[in-house]
């Protein structure tokens, strides 16, 4: 095994002890093992030798986005090196990273997101626990949470006198979000119903009654998605989404939408300012007479 290798192993396990979030020990692990293929002593990578697998990566027909989620991993690695005196100098630190396209997320309108929920209320698809998946909507588009997020609830941390569920989000940082009178109604129904093993504290389990994995609520997403709405594009972010701009659509100041969502700048919220602004430029190209 190279050194690099070895330097990668005790990094993983670094994150583990940390607590690293199931997802980015994964992506970690995985772009980490794909770097080690390139080079094998940590002491002899150069900025240049990093800015020429930036090219390798670039003629393989990587996107931006994924090339910057690549080199942050290959940072934080030569940041564990730098600390534990493996290598002199953080070299990754002197590549600059990558831009990436700016994206306006595709967003379903209020109208098609409560249809959607409201068909998936009707239990119309004979799914073995409609009450589960019902709150899963509810609690995705009334919240705002990422899917992770979501799974990651425990019953401690739902105060159904306040209507607040607690919620941990990226870098372990915890914020408090308000659900409303439909999502109530959904977590009663969903309590009364709820199978767990013995002790699990998650707020929502499996047919096994362990917690319900990211994976599995994504499934359960796109399984409603494609059935009730025909509409395969949409997922678990997609809510996300949708609740920031209807939020904003109505009036919601941008900074408290911004800590409903967790965002940890002002600037990742502001881009769904820029799907209203394109709403508002498609709606003016209908109806304006000066438009065409």
């Amino acid at each position: 095994m190279s050194e690099l290798s070895q330097a990668i192993d005790r990094y993983m396990a670094s994150l583990r002890l940390e607590n690293a979030s199931p997802h980015t020990l994964r992506n970690y692990e995985s772009d980490l093992r794909q770097f080690a293929k390139h080079f094998e002593n940590p002491t002899q990578i150069s900025a240049f030798d990093l800015r020429e697998w930036l090219g390798i990566l670039y003629d393989q027909g990587l996107t931006a986005v994924s090339i910057r989620r690549k080199l942050a991993a290959v940072r934080s690695l030569f940041h564990f090196m730098a600390r534990e005196g493996t290598i002199v100098k953080n070299v990754a630190r002197l590549v600059r990273t990558p831009k990436a396209p700016k994206r306006i997320p595709l967003v379903p309108s209020a109208e098609q997101t409560n249809g959607l929920i409201d068909s998936v209320a009707k239990a119309k698809l004979d799914q073995p626990y409609p009450v589960r998946d019902l709150l899963l909507f509810e609690l995705l588009y009334g919240c705002g949470v990422r899917i992770s997020e979501l799974v990651g609830l425990n019953l401690e941390d739902i105060d159904r006198d306040g209507k607040w569920i607690r919620v941990r989000g990226k870098g372990r940082k915890e914020r408090q979000v308000p659900y409303g009178g439909k999502a109530a109604a959904a977590l009663e129904k969903y309590l009364a119903a709820r199978s767990p093993k013995p002790g699990e504290p998650a707020l929502f389990v499996s047919f096994r009654g362990t917690r319900l994995s990211t994976r599995g609520a994504y499934g359960i997403v796109k399984f409603y998605a494609r059935f009730l709405a025909g509409d395969a594009s949409l997922h678990p972010h997609s809510f996300r989404h949708a609740y920031a701009t209807h939020l904003l659509a109505d009036g919601a100041d941008l900074r408290a939408i911004q800590e409903l969502l967790g965002h940890a700048t002002l600037s990742t919220t502001q881009k769904y300012t820029q799907v209203s602004l394109t709403d508002l430029m498609a709606v003016y190209d209908r109806a304006h007479p000066k438009a065409h």
